[in-house]
């Protein structure tokens, strides 16, 4: 539960699929103009949440008075994506569903990240991930440079 007592963290399943596509494209579309445009309608999306990413992920949302907020999917110890809707940025979301990722891997966690989102590397540089390698994106299918970065919990404290 976050500092305010109203935001949970929860175990996503089928019935959120339509709502986590929805914060997973208006948060790329808000956070990442650079990305190419978006050529998967909604539908499509919400068929990849609910068909692939609920099957290979554990993927969490992060609920206030019943509307999901976000939503982090982790892979092994892989943490494939961590979104919030762009209206509640900045209020610790984005905290909580890290941490509970990092609670449930708790050797580390790694996560890909593109060089332009300095948003985000800043977000996870304030969490104790540091870059372990660079690529020019000839990896990813957007062939954008990105990063991976990496979290180790023996290497790293919380700030006080």
């Amino acid at each position: 539960m976050s500092e305010d007592g109203r935001t949970e963290i929860r175990v996503a399943d089928a019935a959120d699929a339509a709502v986590v596509a929805h914060i997973h494209m208006v948060s790329r579309a808000a956070t990442m103009p650079y990305l190419p445009p978006q050529t998967h309608t909604h539908d499509q999306v919400s068929g990849w949440v609910r068909d692939v990413l609920l099957k290979t992920c554990r993927v969490w949302v992060a609920v206030r008075e019943l509307e999901i907020l976000g939503f982090a999917a982790l892979e092994g110890d892989v943490l494939e994506h961590l979104y919030l809707r762009p209206d509640v940025r900045r209020q610790g979301i984005g905290t909580l569903l890290l941490d509970t990722v990092r609670r449930h891997s708790p050797e580390g966690v790694s996560l890909h990240v593109f060089q332009q989102n300095t948003n985000a590397r800043a977000f996870y540089e304030r969490h104790g991930f540091t870059v372990l390698d660079t690529s020019d994106g000839s990896g990813n299918m957007e062939s954008l440079p990105d990063m991976t970065l990496r979290w180790t919990p023996d290497a790293w404290s919380a700030p006080s």
